[in-house]
């Protein structure tokens, strides 16, 4: 059974989430405190956090950090704000998804068994074959999940090496930002597409020498991206 840390000040919202949660058989604990989430999320075993931004002692934002610090369990940042900056900054700090209050509880359960059913096929990966792509300077080493330009490692987030490894798998296919999130995130865009607008970004700021003039994706203006080979 799959453990999840709900770290939520909003005890109403938390005890929703975690009776949703628990109907599609998650463990589930809840912590109301943002110091006290931290320490649990560090020391103890989750599969999950679902962390929101505003927070007695600790914000979200540095338990994301402190969290990504330490660990790649997938992270779903719950927030009432709805600035686009909240969310740059959010998964920025290596969050794998952002939501905005009000959300269906519903939408809350399928988000979070597409980022588990995804991280448990990344962990269950067969370590003794490696398999690289390298285009002009850029190796993706996808067994080990790790990204060099130049021969300089560069860190990536977990859906920020999904996104890349796919379009490079994929070179000269021009995908929409609809399909992208499907493909990566396992789920309809729900309106919400922002996402994918933010993590090309900081790919790009890892892998573009000039992110104006990007050479490896492109930017192809009211469709989507594509990757150059």
């Amino acid at each position: 059974m799959s453990r999840i840390l709900i770290i939520e000040d909003e005890e109403a919202i938390a005890e929703l989430e975690k009776d949703y949660l628990e109907l599609s058989d998650f463990e589930v604990i809840i912590e109301n405190d943002g110091t006290k989430g931290l320490d649990r999320a560090l020391h103890e075993d989750y599969d999950l956090f679902i962390l929101d931004l505003m927070l007695p002692g600790v914000d979200g934002f540095e338990i994301c950090k402190e969290i990504r610090k330490a660990k790649n369990t997938p992270i779903i940042m719950v927030s009432a704000k709805k600035d686009d900056i909240d969310k740059i900054r959010g998964l920025g700090l290596g969050a794998d998804d952002y939501m905005t209050k009000p959300f269906s509880p519903s939408e809350l359960v399928a988000r979070v068994k597409a980022h588990l059913a995804r991280y448990e096929r990344l962990i269950g990966t067969n370590p003794n074959t490696n398999e690289v792509i390298e285009i002009r300077g850029l190796k993706i080493d996808k067994t080990a999940r790790r990204v060099y330009i130049n021969g300089e490692e560069k860190a990536f987030t977990t859906k920020e090496f999904d996104l890349l490894t796919f379009l490079a798998q994929n070179p000269n296919h021009v995908f929409t930002k609809e399909e992208l999130f499907r493909k990566i995130w396992d789920m309809d865009s729900i309106g919400d597409i922002a996402t994918v607008t933010v993590h090309i970004k900081k790919i790009r700021e890892k892998i573009e020498f000039d992110t104006s003039n990007p050479q490896y994706i492109e930017t192809i203006w009211g469709v989507g991206y594509r990757f150059k080979v």
